[in-house]
């Protein structure tokens, strides 16, 4: 038969507490009292932290990082910027604080995409200045096809006129007969990677704006219609829509007496002009417009 050796006894560490007598009577009652008491605070603390945490943490997740159009408001604002009345694209004609368009020379190789005339944008969502050009550029361009899947946003609240109200091509289509569109947003407002210019995109924005030494991109926005004509920056001061929504300019656009009316029809009626030199001025209803020849006889010629 195998003994069990016999258990050392416990003795307290050195310099420990001694154990406790047993309690009895009212200072045992004490005593269970005080250790419920204890409990009953722990647990309210327990409690309170669980509940801040909870509210931290739904704090965190309701918190977008952008400050995007509501998604009610984004199917209205593209309706809107996409369907500008004539009358008031007409009325304004070339507008008033529109900066021009540049011509290439006239040896330059056509610009195309799917056997179309191409136009190409490149910007970034973060840029105010892409943030007022893409206002005339989309309504421009609805004239000759149609757009889905427009976004809006705003551009940095950090930078030069922040959280100027936009649109945005990450993630739309465009449509056309007549005309092709490569539009690439490369950051979003935040500076976040977006989209990638192919190879072609970027050697075509740098042949026409070389990046400034220290820098690997070109300037944005850079537009390039067909390789006739270019414009490098914005065609109004996206100052101009300081303190609006997206929905306050879509809206505006059927006042041509509106303020941020005035440059953004102007322009786009610059760009229908420009466009309507790729397309042969088809279609005819757009091209032989009041307003689009009040634009077209405002285009600088074409270079030697």
């Amino acid at each position: 038969m195998t003994r069990r050796k016999a258990q050392p006894k416990q003795r307290p560490k050195q310099g420990g507490k001694q154990p406790q007598k047993p309690l009895k009577g009212a200072k045992a009652r004490q005593a269970a009292s005080a250790k419920r008491n204890r409990q009953v605070g722990i647990g309210a603390i327990v409690a309170v932290a669980v509940v801040v945490v909870a509210i931290i943490v739904f704090s965190a997740k309701g918190t977008p990082s952008t400050s995007p159009t509501p998604s009610g408001d984004t199917a209205q604002v593209a309706k809107l910027v996409t369907s500008v009345p004539s009358t008031t694209l007409d009325q304004i004609g070339a507008g008033q604080g529109v900066t021009e368009v540049q011509t290439l020379p006239s040896g330059t190789a056509p610009l195309t995409l799917d056997g179309r005339p191409e136009v190409f944008y490149l910007g970034a969502e973060y840029c105010p200045y892409c943030a007022a050009q893409r206002w005339p550029l989309v309504i421009a361009l609805s004239r000759f096809g149609t757009f889905s899947g427009l976004g809006t946003t705003t551009s940095s609240s950090t930078d030069t006129a922040p959280n100027t109200p936009t649109l945005s091509f990450h993630g739309s289509t465009y449509a056309s007969s007549y005309l092709s569109l490569a539009a690439v947003e490369t950051q979003t407002r935040d500076g976040k990677p977006l989209d990638t210019p192919t190879a072609a995109q970027q050697q075509l924005a740098a042949a026409y704006d070389p990046p400034s030494p220290g820098s690997s991109s070109s300037s944005i926005p850079f537009l390039m219609i067909g390789n006739r004509y270019m414009q490098i920056g914005s065609s109004f001061l996206p100052t101009t829509l300081a303190g609006m929504t997206a929905l306050d300019v879509a809206t505006a656009l059927s006042d041509p007496t509106a303020a941020t009316t005035q440059p953004i029809a102007g322009a786009a009626n610059m760009f229908t002009a420009a466009l309507c030199q790729l397309t042969n001025n088809q279609p005819q209803n757009v091209c032989d417009a009041p307003g689009v020849r009040a634009a077209a006889g405002k285009l600088p010629s074409v270079g030697p």
